[in-house]
């Protein structure tokens, strides 16, 4: 790897942008634009949206789109050391996760002329609620949308489930647990039952897990609970699992009638389907063999990103182009640092081949 590959890294990873930070990610955002210059010679924007800093280099309406975030998981001075290089290993907060990722298409891009836009969002990890819109409305027009997120020890991700969050509450009455629990409606009971048949609605065919998470009931020990509350985390591959678990949800019934069930959340990321990703996959397998690499593998995963949005909206997508390495949002993430420029030559590559050959 080049020194100057590597020191801009290091800038990149030193300079902390937790999501929920804004100046820390406008600051972020500033520098990855100083990078940008130093790397193509040609200043990149940097827009706002709902607050949020957004980079953008590029084509204004991109057939060709990469996708990144610069924000990461990591509270500032949370993970130290700040930066490290031992042998073959960067550590760093966020160098997995995805800094290396923008730096690798950053680099790749040199050289490259075409309609194509590097976009590096701030909101990534918290759900994309100001960027999701943008996502969306770029993909709606690509040819093709490469993600930057981490790879699979080398391998790109061609399968994301989608992901719901779900909040079912019951609504019971009080009455003295001691003196007269017959005149109450106990919502912590009422709420197991409902916990035993969400459960059940998991289905692995299509990954499907349906999991109740953090629950709350009750106010004092001597009290029939008159509420009571679970989190219903839900991910699958299939978009019609998402929306068959919503509707089974909106659709249970209390054991006893006077009890009110009340169900909030929504569907958050649609999946990241094969049918989105298998041609651009099958383009990369070709680039990749054209340059002697391995042979490429794709996978799919449990976690979700930008992808999702980007295949829902109709673009060829093919995620996991990012670093190699490990650890993504633990203590220690590093990356594998002879794999970077291999990665940076790939993608040009493969960027190139998408340009030539619409």
């Amino acid at each position: 790897m080049s020194s100057q590959v590597l020191e801009h890294l290091e800038r990149l990873v030193r300079c902390q942008s937790p999501t929920s930070d804004l100046s820390a990610c406008q600051e972020v955002t500033k520098l990855a634009a100083e990078i940008a210059n130093e790397v193509l010679n040609m200043p990149a924007q940097i827009h706002e949206i709902e607050n949020r800093p957004v980079f953008w280099w590029g084509d204004p309406n991109p057939e060709i789109v990469l996708l990144t975030h610069l924000d990461t998981v990591w509270p500032i001075d949370s993970f130290t050391p700040i930066w490290e290089v031992k042998e073959n290993r960067i550590t760093g907060p966020g160098v997995f996760d995805m800094k290396a990722g923008f730096i690798q298409a950053l680099y790749a891009l040199r050289g490259v002329s075409g309609s194509v836009a590097l976009i590096a969002t701030t909101d990534e990890e918290t759900g994309s609620k100001s960027s999701k819109k943008l996502i969306e409305d770029l993909s709606r027009n690509a040819r093709a949308v490469l993600v930057f997120e981490a790879s699979v020890d080398g391998a790109v991700k061609i399968g994301r489930k989608g992901s719901a969050d779900f909040k079912v509450t019951v609504t019971g009455r009080a009455a003295h647990a001691g003196l007269e629990p017959e005149k109450g409606i106990n919502a912590s009971t009422e709420i197991s039952h409902l916990i035993l048949q969400i459960a059940k609605l998991e289905n692995s065919e299509f990954g499907t897990t349906v999991v109740p998470t953090t629950m709350t009931s009750g106010s004092t020990t001597n009290t029939v609970p008159a509420l009571a509350t679970v989190d219903i985390d839900v991910r699958s591959f299939k978009a019609a699992e998402l929306t068959r678990i919503s509707e089974a949800l909106n659709s249970l019934v209390p054991q006893n009638p006077e009890a009110k069930i009340t169900i909030t959340g929504q569907i958050n990321r649609p999946p990241l389907e094969l049918t989105s990703t298998q041609s651009l996959f099958e383009r990369a397998q070709k680039v990749n063999l054209n340059l002697g690499r391995p042979t490429l593998v794709g996978v799919s995963v449990g976690g979700v990103s930008d992808g999702n949005f980007a295949a829902a909206a109709g673009a060829p997508t093919l995620d996991g182009l990012g670093a190699i390495g490990g650890g993504a949002h633990a203590r220690g993430e590093w990356v594998k640092a002879d794999s970077i420029e291999s990665q940076i030559t790939f993608i040009n590559s493969l960027i190139t081949d998408l340009i030539e050959r619409p």
